[in-house]
Formats: C-alpha cells, sequence, structure tokens
C-alpha cells in the first residue's frame, strides 16, 4: 500500500513524498529508520491513484532518460548525495510517469537498496542495459563518469532512430497522398466522365478505354480490394509480432536492396556501441555480448550476437567467431581483432561504429535524393495518361460530333 508522508529531515528540512509498505506502522518504522521525523502519514486514495496506473500513465521518451542522466552526474560530481539528486529531479520533471518512478527509486535507496537494484524495478522506464551499466559504475566507483558514457550511448541511439524515421516519413506521406488522389479521381471524378461517354455513343481513343475500363473495375471491385489489402495488412502485422514472422521479417530486410545495407550499418554501429560502453564500465565479454544480443532489434544480428558469445566462453575469442559469420563487416572483425590484442576494444569498437553510422547516414541521403524524383516521376506519369486520356476524348468527341 502507498503511504503520503511530510517529515522532517535530520537538518530540520521540511519534505514530502510516498512511500510503498505492508501498513501504516510498517511505514512510520521505516522513515524513522531512514532519519526523518513524521509529521503526517495518510494512506494514498486509489481513487486518486488510477491515472498512474498503466492504462493511463504517460510513457517516459528516450530524451528524458538522456537529460536525467546527465543531470544525476552533474548532481552527484557536484557532491549532492544520491536520494537529494533524485528528488531534485524529481521535482522539476514534467512527467507524471517518471517523477513518480523517481519518487520510487529515491524510497527504495532509502530502504537501503542500490540505485541499480531499484531502477531494475521500473523496466518500463530504465532498460536491463541502463541499471546494468550502472550496478557496474558502483562496484567500480565511477558512477559520474558511466551515466555520462551511457548518456551518450542513448543520444547517438535517439539519433540514428531520428534520422530513419525521418528518412521514411517524406516516401511514405507522398505515397499515401497519392494513392488517395488517385482513388478519389477514379471512384469519384472519372464515372461522370465514363457514363457521358457511354450516352454519347462515339468512339474512343485506346487511352480513354483503358482508363474507362481501370475505373468501371474499380468502382465495381473497390470496396473489395481495399477490404483485402486492410485485410492483409492487419495479417502481416499480427504475423510479425510472432517469433518466426519477426524472424522472417527480419531475414528478408536485411536482404533488401540500399535498405538491408542500412539497416545492416545501424545494428551493427549499436552493437559496437553497446560491446564499447560495457566494456569501458568494466563488465565481463559474456554478460556483455548477452546485453549486445539483447540491444539489437534486429533477430539475425541477435541471433549470430548469441551464436558469438557461445564460442568466445568456449574460449575462441571475438573476432575469429565473428569472421566466420558474414552479418559482421569485415571492418569490424579487423578492428575487433586489434582491440582483443591491445587490450583497448572500446575505442576500436567506438571508432567503427562512428565511420558505420557516418556510412549509413549517406545511404539514408543517397536513398531519399533516389526516391524523391522517383516518385515524382511514377506519380507525373500517373496524372500524364489521365490528362491525356481525358483530352484525347474531348477531341475525339468533338471531331466526330463535328463530322455529324
Amino acid at each position: 500500500m502507498n503511504y503520503a508522508y511530510v517529515a522532517y529531515t535530520q537538518d530540520r528540512k521540511l519534505v514530502q513524498g510516498k512511500i510503498a509498505a505492508m501498513d501504516r506502522d510498517s511505514a512510520a518504522k521505516l522513515l524513522v529508520h531512514n532519519g526523518y521525523q513524521v509529521l503526517s502519514l495518510k494512506t494514498q486514495s486509489r481513487l486518486f491513484s488510477m491515472p498512474d496506473s498503466s492504462m493511463f500513465a504517460k510513457k517516459v521518451k528516450l530524451q528524458e532518460i538522456i537529460l536525467f542522466s546527465r543531470q544525476l552526474a552533474l548532481l552527484l560530481e557536484s557532491g549532492t548525495d544520491i536520494v537529494t539528486s533524485l528528488e531534485l529531479l524529481q521535482e522539476q520533471t514534467t512527467n507524471p510517469t517518471f517523477k513518480k518512478t523517481l519518487g520510487a527509486v529515491a524510497n527504495d535507496i532509502r530502504g537501503g537498496s542500490s540505485l541499480s537494484a531499484a531502477m531494475s524495478k521500473h523496466p518500463k522506464v530504465f532498460s536491463a542495459l541502463f541499471h546494468r551499466v550502472l550496478s557496474a559504475g558502483e562496484q567500480g566507483g565511477n558512477m559520474e563518469a558511466v551515466l555520462r558514457n551511457m548518456a551518450d550511448f542513448l543520444s547517438r541511439m535517439n539519433e540514428t532512430r531520428k534520422k530513419l524515421k525521418s528518412a521514411m516519413t517524406y516516401p511514405v506521406v507522398v505515397a499515401v497522398v497519392a494513392v488517395v488522389v488517385v482513388s478519389i479521381l477514379m471512384l469519384f471524378v472519372m464515372p461522370t466522365f465514363t457514363d457521358l461517354y457511354r450516352n454519347l455513343g462515339v468512339n474512343l481513343p485506346t487511352a480513354t478505354k483503358i482508363l474507362i475500363t481501370l475505373t468501371d473495375f474499380s468502382a465495381k471491385w473497390g470496396i473489395y480490394i481495399l477490404g483485402a489489402l486492410v485485410l492483409t495488412v492487419v495479417g502481416l502485422v499480427m504475423w510479425a509480432r510472432t517469433p518466426n514472422g519477426r524472424y522472417n521479417i527480419d531475414k528478408g530486410l536485411l536482404k533488401t536492396p540500399v535498405i538491408g545495407r542500412i539497416i545492416q550499418l545501424s545494428e551493427l554501429s549499436r552493437a559496437c556501441q553497446t560491446i564499447a560502453l560495457l566494456f569501458r564500465a568494466g563488465l565481463p565479454l559474456p554478460e556483455i555480448m548477452a546485453q549486445a544480443q539483447n540491444a539489437t532489434s534486429n533477430k539475425i544480428i541477435s541471433e549470430n550476437l548469441g551464436q558469438v558469445q557461445k564460442e568466445l566462453i568456449r574460449g575462441e575469442g571475438l573476432s575469429g567467431p565473428m569472421k566466420r559469420r558474414k552479418v559482421f563487416l569485415p571492418m569490424m572483425v579487423a578492428m575487433v581483432g586489434v582491440g582483443e590484442e591491445t587490450g583497448k576494444l572500446d575505442d576500436t569498437l567506438s571508432t567503427v561504429a562512428h565511420t558505420y553510422d557516418m556510412e549509413a547516414d549517406d545511404k539514408i541521403k543517397s536513398a531519399v535524393e533516389l526516391i524523391q524524383p522517383a516518385m515524382t516521376v511514377i506519380i507525373g506519369l500517373i496524372v500524364a495518361f489521365i490528362a491525356v486520356a481525358l483530352v484525347g476524348s474531348m477531341y475525339s468527341m468533338y471531331g466526330q460530333l463535328g463530322a455529324q
């Protein structure tokens, strides 16, 4: 049960917050044990806590986690203790879900929990990678550096995601607008002209006849085609959520021209950055590979990372198992080998990640530059065909009527 409290700290500072406990007495004892002088302790009403349920909870954005990591590192570096730092960050956040989470984390730390263990109770806000890196920072005594590295890592991931999303937005929007415009023409505008041509009984050019045939087909079967497309999309989405469907889709995406290379570069860059981050934090390589496997969103690359981890545990290293798998590009394999020999795996993989990010950016720009004129030409040809069919039919009709 949750309790809202108002209390004095040992330095006579008035604070308020929430605490979870079995009953009122347990909550009071926990607060006293943590050095608080309780002034008020009330049961939190369920009616007012409903908006905090998962149904109403506001999602915590990645940008908020990045900002939180940088600010927490700064506060800890200035000598502020973890609980006070969390309370300060809790006060300034405007996201109610994040505010509640930070309050819960602070309460757990007051109860004797570590920061990483407290964060692990909130997987929807703090990923397994996040609190595992923090755990390594706690053990190594370099929490501030780990938080900054984590913020940089998440920031790069966020930038990559934004670039991919931005690259896909324009062609998708143009395609949707084109389909809507053509559908309106075929279903609502063209039937008026086809009825006129039939009533006049004149001979029409071939382009106009084709257009009339397409219009009649759309009017008769359009609703069924639309329904079939909707069912197909729904079916594909449901299939993609199954393990087998997701695996085959990811496999197909990697084999797709242009897009496959961009996805491969982006995923390998993420894997390199994850390995570099965890290696810098001091985690053992087998665990690093397990976390890198979980961090990738492509099942094929994740599977290959899992196989590399198994061979690593058998004592075969990293570069050897990677070299036997085509999904890992030559530059990555070579730099992993250099990192293993020099003991600077984090530096070499950071370099690889930066190189792959730049190559992915170039390919994204090239793809967008190619898609834009291609779609413009396609839309132009469709509009030109309709215009030629209509104008040609008008001239033909006027000529035949004038001859009569």
